[in-house]
């Protein structure tokens, strides 16, 4: 039942692997995979860190864009009806307004 293969294993057990090592693996183990630290949870975050960077960029480039029709709004008159008349489909006395959906 004991071969000399089982022995052998035992021995080198007992020799290699002691109860300080095992606890060190085990806190190791712990921190990568179970604790709020983890492996996972540091990937998940990393991605949910990149989505809210691309939407703090796409708002900047709005606030952009915002700001630069509101300038133009604020200066030329021009600009300033042709926002109403695209956007609130206003028209002239003598003119027709076609809209397409």
């Amino acid at each position: 039942m004991n071969s000399p293969h089982n022995r052998t294993f035992g021995r080198w057990c007992k020799r290699y692997i002691s109860l300080s090592l095992l606890i060190t693996v085990g806190i190791i183990v712990y921190i990568l995979f179970f604790s709020d630290n983890s492996v996972s949870e540091t990937y998940m975050y990393d991605r949910q860190i990149d989505s809210l960077n691309m939407a703090i960029r796409q708002a900047g480039d709005s606030l952009d864009y915002y700001r630069g029709l509101e300038e133009r709004l604020n200066t030329d008159p021009s600009a300033m009806e042709q926002v109403v008349r695209e956007n609130y489909h206003m028209q002239r006395p003598d003119e027709d307004v076609y809209v397409v959906e």
